[in-house]
């Protein structure tokens, strides 16, 4: 029996696959601030994701505080709830238009 090949599907380029799943909301200072397009069912409170250099830290964004980091020290975690609190408004707003609630 011969065997048929089907065409594939197109792929997305997995830079688009990324910014899909974990769209960006700004960068500061070398750090991305993003979030997961999964972020849960039902989904979390408002919060961000920030990234550079192997570390990660996650940020509820109202009130500000820290819900979990990794690779990052203490005065850095400092700076970024700083940052976090600057851009509060546009993290929500990104996050409702994001998101759709």
């Amino acid at each position: 029996m011969a065997m048929i090949l089907l065409p594939r599907p197109p792929r997305l380029p997995r830079s688009n696959l990324l910014l899909d799943l974990m769209p960006t909301v700004f960068r500061h200072a070398g750090f991305r601030f993003f979030f997961y397009s999964n972020e849960g069912d039902p989904r979390e409170p408002v919060h961000i994701h920030v990234m550079k250099d192997g570390g990660e830290a996650k940020f509820w964004v109202s009130p500000v505080r820290l819900a979990r980091s990794h690779g990052f020290d203490a005065k850095t975690l400092r700076r970024l709830a700083q940052i976090v609190e600057t851009y509060r408004t546009e993290i929500e707003e990104a996050w409702h238009e994001h998101f759709g609630n």
